[in-house]
């Protein structure tokens, strides 16, 4: 069943499962026990071991603690204590009250979500986190929906991370890249200047980043979104109450500290971003044996090390917080049990998510639909938007930009360098950007599912309401891609891109405003 397209049926049935029961871990539950069948032909007994194992080496790899995955689990817990925390002090009350006065209008709140996320552009899922932590209050405050704020939270995460140099994503890739060029014998670019020239080729990511402030500032409300958003404003109900119990949420546990500050939030959560960024750049540097670069130091840090150092030690400045005030609102042991149990349904979500990217690398999913391309007899033209429309697919089904990424830039750049090196870069970047695409799509995604947890959202709620959006960054991405590969100009594609997304968003609020 591996490398054959029997290797697909995992990951169709589960995506079909969440969008028909919206039972995220149902879903993701039948896709693993499935794809374990089809890798053992079917044997269940050999097909129940290989799920134990897998579940097993989420915690020890090869007689040792996988410390990654333990650490970002760690630090989700910390999330969760660090956010009942701020309830608790009343620091995320009093920032709310504060903020309020000062931006007056919900335009001016949602349009500062996407702000704050372009400005943390260093990591996806430290961006995703820290956001949500600072915009919830004010979302709240102005009754925009807790599915609209995932939606702003994971529109710019991965857009802004995959578009820096500075980054984690940045400096991953400018080591693929690098090794890319040398493969392939390529001397006219060094790796930072290629990633650096690929930027105004990404256009999904550069589209999205377009729509997320105009959705914000035009009130572009449509599909499932319009509900939700209709919702909050006529009930004030930021989340609906048919979903339940989602990560983060701890409203109606407890009562908020009436004497706090703004500075019993501000105060851990820039404590959360200098000691995480420390810690990135502490770890990157310890990593690296010479040559130390900016670039370099992110190319090597340990961002789930990084994360959990920060996380701790924010939760240890808002604790302090809390012990300082008189007669607290809640004991601190039940502050650390409601904030724990409010992250289990987003490690639930993500262990399982893991599994079922595990079982489709197995079924060599991903090798599948690369090969589908690679033995493809097509235009050079047309390489552009079928390195695009593929790389969506595969991060779709596996669930991962990353290992999209790992798989499909090697063979955008192979098969562009025999057929047209010209369009290597706008291949590369094309590659990026499906992979970005395919990862907002998906319910899969560890940033999808990091965005619903930093917004306090339900999981399914957020994935739903992006797809719309999603869908339409890119369709004009792909109509830019076909422009590229016929003129083999980036500002063509990018205008007809940033066009297109303009035009939609003006017949859409057009008809909005009709209704």
């Amino acid at each position: 069943m591996e490398g054959t397209i029997f290797s697909i049926i995992p990951a169709l049935i589960m995506l079909i499962l969440v969008l028909l029961t919206r039972k995220v871990l149902l879903s993701l539950g039948a896709g693993i026990v499935i794809g374990a069948l089809l890798i053992h032909d079917f044997s269940i007994i050999t097909a129940l071991k290989e799920i134990g194992a897998i579940f097993i080496g989420i915690f020890v790899s090869g007689g040792e603690w996988n410390t990654g995955d333990l650490l970002l689990i760690g630090f989700l817990l910390l999330l969760g204590v660090m956010t009942a925390l701020l309830q608790a002090t009343g620091g995320s009350r009093a920032f709310g009250e504060w903020m309020i006065k000062r931006i007056k209008t919900r335009t001016g709140a949602q349009l500062m979500t996407p702000v704050l996320g372009l400005i943390i552009f260093i990591d996806d899922y430290f961006n995703a986190l820290a956001v949500g932590q600072i915009a919830r209050p004010l979302t709240d405050l102005h009754k925009i929906s807790r599915a609209k704020l995932a939606y702003f939270i994971d529109s710019t995460s991965a857009p802004i991370t995959v578009l820096s140099p500075i980054s984690s994503w940045g400096a991953y890739l400018i080591g693929i890249i690098g090794g890319l060029l040398t493969a392939n014998e390529v001397t006219d670019y060094q790796p930072l200047e290629a990633f650096i020239k690929m930027i105004p080729f990404n256009l999904y990511a550069l589209g999205s980043l377009l729509l997320v402030f105009l959705v914000a500032y035009f009130k572009m409300d449509i599909g499932p979104m319009r509900k939700h958003e209709t919702r909050a404003l006529q009930e004030g109900e930021v989340l609906d109450p048919d979903s339940g119990k989602v990560p983060g949420d701890l409203s109606n546990v407890f009562s908020s500290h009436e004497k706090g500050s703004i500075y019993h939030l501000l105060v851990p959560i820039a404590v959360l971003l200098i000691a995480t960024i420390t810690s990135m750049i502490i770890t990157g540097i310890y990593a690296i044996s010479d040559n130390v670069t900016l670039l370099s130091i992110f190319e090597n840090t340990d961002v789930n090390l990084s994360l959990f150092i920060g996380g701790a030690t924010a939760v240890l400045i808002a604790l302090i917080f809390h012990l300082q005030q008189d007669k607290p609102k809640a004991q601190t042991s039940q502050l650390v049990f409601e904030g724990i149990k409010t992250m289990l349904p987003a490690i639930y979500i993500l262990l399982l998510a893991w599994m079922i990217g595990t079982i489709i690398g197995k079924l060599e999913t991903g090798e599948y639909l690369a090969n589908i391309v690679e033995q493809a007899n097509i235009s050079s033209s047309f390489l552009p938007v079928i390195f695009f429309l593929i790389a969506g697919v595969m991060a779709l089904a596996t669930g991962t930009s990353w290992g999209t990424f790992g798989i499909m830039l090697p063979i955008a750049a192979e098969v562009t360098v025999i057929a047209d090196v010209s369009l290597l870069l706008p291949a590369l970047a094309a590659v990026l950007a499906g992979s970005v695409f395919g990862d907002h799509c998906t319910p899969i995604s560890d940033t999808t599912i990091l965005s619903s947890t930093g917004a306090g959202s339900n999981h399914i709620d957020h994935v739903v309401t992006q797809l719309p959006y999603a869908i339409i960054s890119a369709l004009a991405s792909a109509i830019g891609y076909v422009i590229i590969g016929i003129t083999h100009v980036a500002l063509f594609g990018f205008v007809s891109t940033f066009l297109l997304i303009l035009g939609c968003a003006y017949v859409i609020h057009t008809l909005l405003q009709k209704k």
